[in-house]
């Protein structure tokens, strides 16, 4: 047969008073195979007749071998001997004849067919008396590489005569026949073929360069016959190293004069090419579509194959003659059927069969095909996936690389096409925050449309755009903005100023200068994007939607909360009826509408926002997404403004976890959580715990956002408010005072971030009996607070009080030192 075996032990060895011509193997040592043999041993007890086929679709797995070492290990049990019989090639009849003959001593009558002859001797060897008790009285009878099960059919013992025999077959094809029982043999386990290799090579070029081995073994996919050549021509080559061997694999290693060369001794007859060819023929004469649809397969990764995935890019042959030509593979051993509608291609068949593309004259056909499909399922990835989508495409994610990595010339120049399985794996990624999966996808995209367009293409444009996208994301600013600005510039020149590219270009740049705290830049390039979107987009469109939002985002990070509310409900609006109520953009918009509120003293318009935010969150993009660690901040946050302390700080560690995570650490989402922590337990009374997380917060802030920015102005606040509550009132006021002008810089002077600090500072000098300073302050405080807050809100009415308890103090304290010097006087 043409099966390989692993390593082994000693077949061929005849039992005293047994007929047994099993060949003979030369195996040292049977590798891997041990819980095979058991598993086998248990099926054949249960059925009368057993086929050993490829579960992982191919000849040179070990079948013939598996069935040598078993009858060789399990002749004891078999009173009447073993039979073996080579079927590919050869005449049955003629070897059961030759086996009555030799091994039992039979003179056939003349005039007798072989199919009559082979009854014949069945009848004579059943009838042999056996040197062991009835119960063990069977004969072991093995048809070694069946093709065609017709062909033995007429040889194997018919009516009464079956009992008295136990049959195994090795065949390529599975469920060969409804009265047999599949045992499926699988490839080796990595360890396994390790091991395989080792003995096979034993003067240590394996051990010296171990990870060139491990990956010749998964080249050749464990396969016991690969591994067999390879160790072989290892052996006769013993100043090859195995570095040199894997450069002459090559691309496609089924080629390769390594895997060709059988060498006397081996289970094996045929080479793996020349193994492959007879199922290529075979499969051939089952279906005339069947080579066609092998050739498809191969364009596929070597990962497992979704049906849904397949069936989109049958084009030649209609659905139902690719299902038969699909089944014809399989049970050619060509496909393996590795779950519901889930099928694989091993590696050196696939190697196997892009060869036999390259034949065919549908080549460039079959893969723009294939490329086609890919691109179509790659546009179904949205900028923000939600789970249930992300568990449909992982299965395709190899296949989409594998365009990239493989058939990327078979991308058209037209419709983005060469962009899209980029894009794809970027969103992918970076919509989960795996940025760092994404980030290589971003980077190929943009060499791989330069080296194809050169500098100035639209599709270089949305590269630029897109890596932009992804340091923003990360928070790398400084290196995201050059980026975007060669994007919006490539766009302008090559799309014209009224594009929906060059609105989408306008918009991300004024996000990343939000995020950056240059609210002034932001907000002129939000107007203007907004303005072109709904000019070409029209009103009710999803980007409007996006631009409304975002410039609700910015209005709020400046106070401007009246400004933000309509815009943040306008958006929602549009995107509950464009999108539907369950989706990420609604829930984000949920998320800062509820955060809006907050700002405002609202907690009971906000609660219910946020709660439903957090809700459909964790439902659309799993527990782990860094959107589910903003709705859990949010929540947080509106309980530490209600007081409930106890249950803010569980949502702040889990969010926390979360941006550590999914972000990494140097990250500002995460030195905002670091931020968001400590502020709790400032309020908790735990200075001890807060301190440090303030001050790891700031240095990250510092390093990420620079000196100047909103972010960096907030964590000294908040530092001088820790230490002000310790009484460490001489290191608290210059950090007040340092954020005080930086929030006047970046944020204007009537901004109510400034007259927090106002406050705060005013609170400070109170503290310090200063009153006449702190009331300045409180009184500046409250007139930006009323402006921007409402005198209903928590903050102002704070600030009221403040300034209220300082003009008392400031009006008794004339009393106070008349009352003091009277003392004095009167003491002397």
């Amino acid at each position: 047969g043409d099966n390989q075996l692993t390593t082994g032990g000693g077949a061929g060895s005849v039992a005293s008073g047994r007929p047994n011509n099993l060949p003979f193997s030369r195996a040292r040592e049977f590798v891997g195979r041990g819980a095979a043999l058991t598993a086998l041993h248990a099926r054949v007890q249960q059925a009368q007749a057993v086929a050993i086929t490829a579960v992982q679709g191919m000849g040179g797995i070990g079948k013939s071998e598996l069935a040598l070492q078993y009858a060789d290990r399990y002749s004891g049990d078999y009173g009447k001997g073993v039979c073996w019989l080579a079927v590919r090639g050869q005449d049955v009849g003629a070897q059961i004849v030759a086996f009555g003959e030799v091994q039992l001593g039979l003179t056939l009558p003349e005039e007798m067919t072989l199919a009559d002859a082979a009854q014949w001797v069945w009848q004579q060897w059943k009838g042999r008396r056996t040197v062991e008790p009835p119960e063990q009285n069977l004969g072991l009878i093995v048809f070694d590489d069946v093709a065609e099960y017709g062909r033995v059919e007429p040889y194997l013992p018919q009516g009464e005569l079956a009992s008295a025999f136990q049959l195994i077959f090795t065949t390529r094809i599975s469920r060969i026949a409804s009265t047999v029982s599949d045992f499926s043999l699988a490839v080796l386990t990595p360890e396994d073929s390790l091991l395989l290799l080792q003995a096979l090579v034993s003067d240590g070029r394996v051990e010296a360069e171990l990870e060139i081995a491990k990956a010749l073994c998964e080249r050749v996919g464990n396969l016991p016959l690969a591994l067999q050549l390879l160790g072989n021509y290892l052996a006769e080559r013993r100043d090859t190293s195995l570095s040199t061997l894997q450069q002459r694999l090559g691309e496609n290693a089924v080629a390769a004069r390594a895997l060709v060369k059988v060498m006397p001794g081996m289970t094996a007859k045929l080479g793996v090419a020349e193994a492959l060819e007879l199922s290529w023929e075979a499969v051939g004469k089952q279906d005339n579509n069947a080579q066609y649809t092998a050739c498809f397969f191969s364009l596929f990764a070597t990962a497992p194959i979704p049906w849904w995935m397949v069936k989109t890019q049958v084009v030649e042959v209609e659905l139902e003659d690719f299902e038969e030509a699909r089944n014809a593979l399989i049970r050619l051993s060509l496909l393996h059927r590795v779950g519901e509608n889930l099928y694989q291609v091993h590696q050196l068949i696939r190697d196997f069969l892009l060869i036999k593309l390259e034949e065919r004259e549908e080549e460039a056909a079959l893969k723009r095909a294939y490329c086609e499909g890919i691109v179509a399922i790659s546009r179904k990835v949205p900028s923000a996936p939600v789970r249930e989508l992300l568990l449909q495409l992982t299965p395709a994610l190899p296949h989409i690389e594998e365009v990239i990595e493989r058939w990327q010339s078979s991308l058209s120049d037209e419709d983005n096409e060469l962009v899209a399985p980029f894009v794809a794996l970027a969103l992918f990624y970076g919509g989960q925050g795996a940025y760092g999966q994404a980030e290589p996808w971003c980077k190929a995209c943009l060499l791989a449309t330069k080296t194809r367009f050169g500098e100035e293409h639209p599709d270089v444009a949305t590269s630029f755009n897109n890596l932009a996208w992804l340091y923003d994301s990360q928070g790398y600013y400084e290196d995201a903005e050059p980026l975007y600005l060669q994007a919006l510039e490539q766009r302008r020149k090559l799309l014209g100023e009224e594009h929906p590219d060059v609105a989408q270009s306008l918009n991300n740049l004024a996000t990343l200068y939000t995020n950056q705290g240059r609210y002034e830049d932001a907000e002129p390039l939000y107007l203007r994007a907004l303005e072109q979107q709904r000019k070409l987009l029209g009103e009710e469109h999803p980007d409007v939607a996006t631009n409304l939002h975002n410039l609700a985002g910015l209005y709020e990070r400046q106070g401007r909360y009246e400004d933000a509310e309509p815009l943040y409900l306008r958006a929602l609006e549009q995107q509950r009826k464009l999108l539907g109520e369950e989706h990420p953009d609604v829930t984000l918009t949920l998320n800062n509408l509820a955060w809006l509120y907050n700002c405002q003293g609202r907690y009971e318009d906000a609660k219910p926002l946020a709660l439903q935010a957090l809700a459909t969150c964790r439902k659309l993009l799993g527990e782990e997404h860094p959107n589910v660690a903003l709705s859990l901040t949010n929540l947080a946050l509106l309980y530490e403004s209600q007081g409930r302390y106890e249950d803010a700080e569980p949502l702040l560690l889990q969010a926390l976890a979360l941006c550590r995570k999914l972000l990494g650490e140097e990250h500002p989402d995460v030195a905002a959580s670091l931020t968001n922590l400590a502020l709790l337990y400032k309020r908790q009374g735990r200075y001890e715990d807060a301190e440090p997380l303030y001050l790891q917060a700031l240095k990250q802030q510092r390093k990420l956002l620079g000196e100047e920015h909103p972010n960096v102005a907030a964590s000294l606040n908040n530092l001088a408010s820790l230490y002000e509550s310790q009484g460490r009132y001489e290191d608290a006021e210059p950090l007040y005072l340092q954020a005080l002008a930086l929030y006047r810089k970046l944020l204007g002077e009537e901004h109510p971030n400034v007259a927090t600090i106002l406050n705060n500072l005013g609170v400070l000098y109170y503290q310090q009996n200063n009153y006449v300073q702190a009331k300045a302050l409180f009184v500046e405080s409250l007139a930006i607070q009323e402006t921007k807050l409402g005198s209903k809100h928590p903050s102002t009415k704070t600030t009221k009080q403040w300034l209220e308890v300082t003009r008392f103090r400031l009006t008794i304290k004339p009393f106070c030192t008349l009352m003091t010097n009277l003392l004095r006087k009167f003491r002397r």
